[in-house]
């Protein structure tokens, strides 16, 4: 059996906190058992520009101590409290263009590795895993991603700390929504997961929470049902409300919009003013409905990671060395019933092929889930799918 001494790092696909603090638990634990990191720059574009002559397998190279602060903080090491990816990660290109396929797999040959650990959501290890087969690589993937959708494991790295994001913005948004007694619309991101809406809306106390596993469209029930919930808020004398909306529901058409935030907010008023007029008292305190249509953006990727973020990172870096020292190789690493764990990419990435040939979602929201029915239990409205 071959001994293990050069193993490579990447981060593929979008960003999220937390990613620094993996790199910097691998290199650490790595070097413990004498292995050399080669860190690859964008992802598999990294190996693109070590064949291509742009950089060299040295200036690919990890040390230990290569980010710490100088002078008086004596060689602290800030990157398990930095966001991003100091190694820039790429979520586009085409890898599945022979010659650009060609180009990756000469240049993983360059740097002689023994080993590859990939960190990625589902888009990007079904890219790797199909690179990894061609190249006969030796490989272990983390799964990382704020829309927490990569199936088998429980909580993916950077979710926690998007969520933390999510709901302090709610906080903030509470108060300026009641200074004017407005609608505050949030729209958050999910593609096809509502995880982060979910989680974020029933801790930032939205009182509508739309994601694509429960509202798939703004159908015109979902819309007038969301104006009986704010009619019933005011009833009861409070005149603002927080509806949280994930990205990935779409419009009554079935189209997907950049901002269906914006489309919410207006059909809100819209409603809300045909609901007035029927004269039934019950809806008069929508008579002035004010709203309002916010996109947090890019904003949820970043942040310096959540305390819990930062143990994951370690536990799941770890993970991976171990893993690689065992020879234990074509592997996801995950988090199960409050511990890491291991699963095989033979279960794994035919599951999240299958999800995107049916333009699924490979982990969604369990409509009978817990989360959900707590958030119905608390008034929550959720959707009528």
């Amino acid at each position: 059996m071959h001994q293990v001494k050069r193993i490579g790092i990447l981060t593929s696909g979008g960003d999220c906190p937390g990613l620094n603090a993996i790199i910097r638990a691998v290199i650490k634990c790595a070097t413990h058992k004498g292995w050399e990191v080669f860190g690859i720059p964008y992802g598999t574009q990294g190996f693109i520009n070590l064949e291509l002559g742009h950089c060299t397998p040295e200036d690919l190279r990890l040390k230990e101590h290569g980010y710490d602060v100088p002078g008086l903080l004596g060689g602290l090491d800030i990157l398990q409290f930095l966001s991003g990816s100091i190694l820039g990660a790429l979520n586009k290109g085409n890898p599945s263009d022979p010659a650009i396929s060609q180009e990756i797999l000469q240049g993983f040959q360059r740097l002689n590795l023994d080993a590859l650990i990939a960190i990625g959501g589902d888009g990007s290890l079904d890219i790797i895993d199909d690179l990894a087969q061609k190249g006969q690589w030796r490989w272990v993937a983390i799964p990382k991603t704020i829309d927490n959708d990569v199936p088998f494991t429980e909580i993916s790295l950077g979710f926690d700390t998007a969520v933390n994001t999510v709901t302090r913005s709610l906080y903030d948004l509470t108060f300026t929504a009641a200074s004017h007694d407005r609608i505050m619309v949030v729209q958050v991101m999910g593609r096809d997961a509502g995880h982060l809406a979910l989680h974020s809306g029933i801790a930032g106390g939205a009182d509508v929470i739309l994601i694509p596993e429960l509202t798939p469209s703004l159908n015109p029930s979902v819309i007038d049902q969301v104006c009986r919930q704010i009619a019933v808020l005011r009833q009861g004398g409070r005149r603002f409300a927080l509806v949280v909306i994930a990205e990935g529901v779409r419009r009554p058409d079935g189209q997907k919009v950049a901002s269906i935030c914006d489309f919410l907010a207006q059909q809100i008023q819209v409603q809300s003013q045909t609901l007035c007029s029927s004269g039934n008292p019950k809806f008069c305190s929508l008579q002035e409905v004010d709203s309002r249509a916010i996109i947090l953006g890019h904003i949820q990727r970043s942040g310096v990671p959540t305390a819990f973020d930062r143990l994951l990172a370690a536990r799941f870096g770890r993970e991976a060395v171990d893993l690689i020292s065992q020879h234990h190789y074509n592997r996801l690493v995950v988090w199960e019933n409050g511990e890491v764990a291991s699963k095989p990419l033979t279960e794994v990435i035919p599951k999240i092929k299958d999800c995107h040939r049916e333009k699924k979602c490979p982990d969604p929201v369990d409509p009978q889930g817990g989360l959900v029915q707590t958030a119905k239990e608390l008034g929550i409205y959720v959707g009528t799918s």
